[in-house]
């Protein structure tokens, strides 16, 4: 047992220490500490029963239900799961559309999360990358000339609501006037919104990346801004596309429609317990807590002569990247020559200022 404290202590202080990741802080789940003693499996589709019942699928449903109004739809019209993090969601948001046009063309930004590459391998789908502009933003002049290239294919188009480096929000409006220029019939839009998908709603203006302006599906993550102790996020997408890759799986007695087979049955219970107890008032609350820490850490790191900014509201601060032994200390992600820090929930001032103190001692050193 010795050997487990230890290794808690340890994750416990690095969770207290770091700045750089999209992860919050000010969760805790222990009310759920008796289910630890149980085999929970959401096996199959959220809305099929299994003759497996150890299940929390009405409470996924629920997640699912939330998250759909949210992002100005219904259950009528979309349908979705909770996965075990971003990845999966975009993997099967990539998987439906490759369903969909089994000879289409991805196109995404250089600024797109590291994992995409990944599924684009596995599902083996032709792909171009775009160049980005400087705040992350897809170029869309770039993205324009390839398009020219490949006008005769169909289209799928990646889009980043959040990049990982500067939680840049590639527009759809200017990709849907993109595809109306070029008279692109067969296309599908899946949106990224890992980080920014309980975040964007709350911001003004808001971005434009939800069913109501027309996308097919939506990726979220669930363990970044409301929190959680296990990597697990929310994918959706328009009903239709799901029905096309629906199965009936009799070993379980339910249908088959998702990436995984057995699925974490406690990720749902935590998510729902928070969105149950807080409701899009309370994300809207935190939400605005998180934004006034950024502008405080931006103002300040402008203070000490840095190259601080942000994308417009964002949690994410971008500046030149300190030293390999700050960056290391407060575990903050560096990419080249810059750096972030993400001003998620439950992060607190003293936090940031301490880092302000120690990156002000060491551009005092560089100075003399």
């Amino acid at each position: 047992m010795q050997s487990f404290n230890n290794i808690y202590n340890r994750i416990k202080e690095s969770s207290n220490s770091f700045l750089g990741y999209p992860l919050a802080k000010d969760f805790s789940f222990s009310e759920f500490a008796p289910f630890l003693d149980l085999c929970i499996n959401n096996v199959g589709d959220p809305e099929s029963d299994s003759t497996l019942t150890i299940d929390t699928k009405e409470i996924e449903r629920k997640c699912v239900s939330f998250f759909a109004d949210m992002l100005s739809a219904s259950t009528e019209d979309v349908w979705g799961y909770v996965t075990n993090g971003g990845t999966e969601g975009n993997l099967y948001g990539l998987y439906l559309a490759r369903e969909c046009y089994s000879n289409a063309i991805v196109y995404y930004s250089e600024s797109t999360h590291y994992s995409v590459k990944k599924n684009l391998h596995l599902l083996n789908m032709r792909n171009v990358v775009v160049r980005s502009q400087e705040n992350g933003e897809i170029d869309y002049e770039d993205l324009e000339q390839i398009l020219t290239i490949h006008r005769d294919k169909p289209a799928v188009f990646f889009l980043n609501i959040g990049t990982t480096m500067t939680e840049a929000v590639d527009d759809l409006e200017k990709i849907k006037g993109i595809i109306r220029k070029y008279a692109i019939k067969n296309y599908y839009i899946h949106c990224d919104a890992a980080f920014l998908g309980t975040i964007a709603p709350f911001v003004e203006p808001r971005p434009k990346f939800d069913f109501a302006e027309g996308v097919d599906s939506i990726s979220i993550s669930g363990h970044k801004f409301i929190g959680g102790p296990i990597p697990c996020g929310v994918v959706m997408c328009k009903r239709a596309h799901r029905n096309r890759v629906a199965n009936s799986i009799s070993y379980v007695g339910t249908l088959d429609t998702t990436i995984t087979g057995s699925r974490n049955g406690l990720t749902p219970l935590f998510l729902w317990s928070v969105l149950e107890k807080i409701g899009k008032a309370g994300l809207k609350s935190r939400v605005e807590e998180a934004q006034r820490l950024a502008a405080y850490t931006e103002k300040e790191l402008c203070n000490l002569g840095m190259k601080a900014w942000r994308n417009k509201e964002a949690l994410t601060v971008v500046f030149n990247k300190p030293s390999d032994e700050l960056c290391k200390r407060y575990q903050i992600a560096s990419e080249g020559d810059i750096a972030h820090i993400i001003c998620v929930p439950g992060l607190l001032k003293d936090r940031i200022d301490e880092f302000l103190k120690a990156l002000a001692f060491e551009v005092e050193l560089v100075v003399d």
